[in-house]
């Protein structure tokens, strides 16, 4: 189901990716944190592809009030999501802390490594669910790369997302 809807946002996700210097292999963080599912709301209260909690989202320019939720638009969700990507990896230097970081928090990635005076992702004792969130993000991209060789078969992708962009008074 996930694979389905991964090339509906491929393109927009690279094109973002891509105008903050970053790896389009991060488009698979996606696939673990929503499912490319924009509604994607999760039990700590994040929302969207991207999974933004609401103040990390207020801090990146989502807005989010009665009307609207930004966390859920695809194209600011993406811009603010590669902006909080490249501020965590230049924080950290390295891919795996910077998604732990993202998925944990940069202060506890940080007070962490200080703790515990290793900056090896795999010598960390984080929280469970980011000790695993790593691993399925690379484990992610090697399946949404080769579906067919890790048993996925048939996949029915849906067709990429087009819009227009207008301008109304």
């Amino acid at each position: 189901r996930y694979l389905t809807r991964s090339k509906k946002y491929e393109s927009l996700f690279k094109t973002t990716l891509s105008k903050h210097g970053l790896p389009h292999d991060l488009v698979y963080l996606c696939l673990v944190e929503s499912g490319y599912n924009p509604h994607a709301y999760s039990w700590a209260r994040a929302m969207g592809l991207w999974q933004f909690i609401a103040s990390t989202g207020k801090i990146y320019g989502l807005e989010r009030n009665w009307w609207i939720d930004e966390r859920k638009d695809p194209v600011k969700a993406t811009d603010a999501a590669a902006r909080f990507l490249k501020e965590l990896y230049q924080k950290f230097g390295q891919w795996d802390l910077a998604m732990a970081a993202y998925n944990g928090g940069p202060g506890r990635v940080d007070r962490t490594i200080k703790a515990q005076k290793t900056k090896d992702f795999w010598k960390l004792r984080l929280r469970q669910q980011t000790m695993d969130y790593v691993p399925l993000i690379y484990a992610a991209t090697y399946i949404a790369k080769e579906p067919e060789k890790y048993g996925f078969t048939n996949i029915e992708y849906e067709p990429e997302l087009k819009w227009d962009e207008v301008t109304i008074d």
